[in-house]
């Protein structure tokens, strides 16, 4: 954990507490005393951090779930993920972040329940994409077309999916998560394979916009 410039920006102080902001939170909640017993144990005025977090829990929330981004990217560089396959790729990734998370599971359940209010789904649903949309990229994905969506909704889901299990997984070495996701990991493989496929056959089929404009417009 670097230290902060003489004069931080309100960006870099969000980026400096995010690491810490959790194992405050799994004691107090994610509210105003876990925000300034992190400032207190960092050293930081609680007036100018509270300046940093305008929105409360939620962007306590989104600055540990940003710091969780780093540290996966900084895990797995993409020299590392080269030689994997995507499946590989994919589980790795969110294996990483399950690592990262694993210390601080109260924190992250009480995280969950926040986000389930009403007033939150659509922040949490933002925070889902973009750790899916950061995932696919480090594996590789380049798509632009509608595919870029359809992966990242998917992939975002599975995750969502996959949390809610490793909260309550008990085994040693997280068996049960791992047997999940493995599971959730081929089902998005065989989806995107079938969705190539069928883009194909697409292709060879006769088009009926093409056959009628045929009919319109015959060669001469």
């Amino acid at each position: 954990m670097t230290g902060l410039p003489v004069d931080p920006t309100l960006d870099e102080v969000r980026e400096y507490l995010a690491p810490l902001l959790p194992g405050q939170a799994a004691f107090d909640g994610w509210n105003r005393a876990a925000l300034r017993n992190a400032a207190a144990e960092a050293g930081l005025d609680a007036a100018m951090v509270e300046l940093a977090f305008p929105g409360g829990a939620m962007d306590m929330i989104d600055a540990w779930f940003a710091w969780i981004d780093r540290e996966m990217e900084g895990k797995y560089p993409p020299e590392t993920l080269a030689p994997m396959k995507v499946r590989e790729r994919i589980t790795a990734l969110i294996e990483a972040r399950l690592m990262l998370l694993a210390p601080e599971r109260e924190a992250l359940r009480r995280a969950q329940a926040i986000m389930a209010l009403p007033q939150n789904l659509v922040a949490a649903t933002r925070l889902g994409w973009r750790a899916a949309d950061q995932m696919w990229r480090l594996a590789g994905d380049v798509a632009t077309d509608f595919n870029h969506y359809s992966k990242r909704a998917t992939l975002a889901a599975v995750y969502a999916a996959t949390l809610l299990i490793f909260l309550g997984d008990e085994s040693e070495g997280w068996i049960e998560t791992r047997g999940f996701l493995s599971r959730r990991i081929d089902g998005i493989i065989r989806f995107e394979r079938t969705k190539q496929q069928w883009r194909a056959n697409s292709e060879r089929r006769p088009s009926l916009a093409r056959f009628i404009g045929r009919l319109r417009y015959p060669a001469i």
